[in-house]
Parts: structure tokens; C-alpha cells; sequence
């Protein structure tokens, strides 16, 4: 089943670059950074394999795809600026989340919140979450769009890259940046555990 919907979402991305082009490019990856399930793993590469039949500039690709990241990166950050904390505070309980947790969470940000939105725009499946919790954390506007933008470059290069030395063969990128979303999604399910763990022995005490 989740297959069958990758492979749907694969050929809607497919069409919407072949009708829309620039366009539909920055309209998908304003999607994927909004935290909506548009892969660049797929765009990106595609894009770059057109770029290689001369249908796309490569270097406007990646500032377009960039430029989408951006936008909805900014969407995602204003999203827990203003409403995120107050939901999270009403409703966090019943996911695991306390205000304290929260309150780390923002300490964490100030701390260290640039480093990791810089790093995290180069790994699969965070890079489209973290936009959020930077903006319940209330990082720095200023500082966000500067790190959402080095780190969705080398990204976005590298993607549009490969898709254009690949040619045909772009689609076994999509195969392989998989088992990596898989491997993150193990990881989050284990600390989830571990934390649903912590909060049932925690009365217990």
C-alpha cells in the first residue's frame, strides 16, 4: 500500500514538472519543506535528468528548488510561531510532550538551533520536519532563512546532479535515499518507545 502511494505521488511530481516546469519545480519543493509528501528525492533528480536533454538550466534548478525549500520552510516556522507552542502546550500531553520538554526544546534551539537546521536540511525525511519545532523554539527569523538556505543548496545541487549524470537511470536514487528514510524512521520509532516507556514507569516511582 505505501509503495502503491510513492509510486502515485512519483508520477503526479513527474507530471506536474512536465506541465508546469520552473514553476512546478519551486511549487513542489514549497510542498516538501511545507511538511507535505512531495520527495526531492524525485524532483530534484527528474528535474536534473531534463536538465541533461536541455528542457531545464541546471544552475536554475537548484536556486528554484532552494527558493522552494525557503518558501515552505518560512510556511512551516510561521505555522509554530504563532500556533504550534499553544497547541503543543493544550494537546502535547496526550502525545508525550510536557511544557518541560518544551521548554528544553527551546533552550535547545538557542543554543544550537542553527547548527542543526543546517544540518538537518541534508537528511532525508527530518529535513521536511524541522521547520516547526524551529519555530515553536521562536529561533531567530533572520538566522533560519540563512541556514534553511546553505543547507538546502548542496542538497538541492547534488540531487539535480546525479539526476543529470543518471540520465534515464534517475528513478534508482529514489530506491536508495529510501532505505535512509527508513533507517530515520526506525530511529524515531525506538526514541519514541523509549519515551512512551519513561512516562508509563514514571507514576510508578
Amino acid at each position: 500500500m505505501i509503495f502503491k502511494l510513492l509510486e502515485i505521488i512519483g508520477s503526479f511530481i513527474i507530471l506536474i514538472i512536465e506541465k508546469s516546469g520552473y514553476f512546478g519545480v519551486f511549487f513542489l519543493m514549497l510542498l516538501e519543506s511545507a511538511s507535505l509528501p512531495f520527495p526531492s528525492e524525485i524532483i530534484m533528480p527528474f528535474s536534473g535528468f531534463l536538465a541533461g536533454l536541455g528542457e531545464f538550466s541546471f544552475w536554475a534548478l537548484v536556486i528554484i528548488g532552494t527558493l522552494g525549500n525557503l518558501a515552505g520552510s518560512v510556511a512551516s516556522y510561521i505555522l509554530g510561531f504563532y500556533g504550534g507552542r499553544m497547541v503543543i502546550e493544550r494537546y502535547g500531553k496526550y502525545f508525550f510532550i510536557s511544557r518541560h520538554e518544551l521548554n528544553k526544546a527551546d533552550e535547545f534551539f538557542k543554543k544550537h538551533g542553527e547548527i542543526t537546521i543546517f544540518f538537518t536540511r541534508m537528511l532525508p525525511a527530518i529535513r521536511t520536519f524541522i521547520s516547526l519545532p524551529a519555530g515553536i523554539a521562536k529561533m531567530d527569523f533572520k538566522k533560519f532563512v540563512f541556514y534553511t538556505i546553505i543547507g538546502s543548496l548542496p542538497w538541492n545541487f547534488a540531487l539535480t546532479y546525479l539526476g543529470l549524470i543518471l540520465g534515464e537511470n534517475w528513478e534508482s536514487l529514489e530506491a536508495y535515499f529510501r532505505k535512509f528514510e527508513w533507517a530515520i524512521a526506525i530511529l524515531i520509532l525506538g526514541f519514541l518507545g523509549k519515551l512512551l516507556l519513561k512516562k508509563i514507569k514514571k507514576p510508578l516511582r
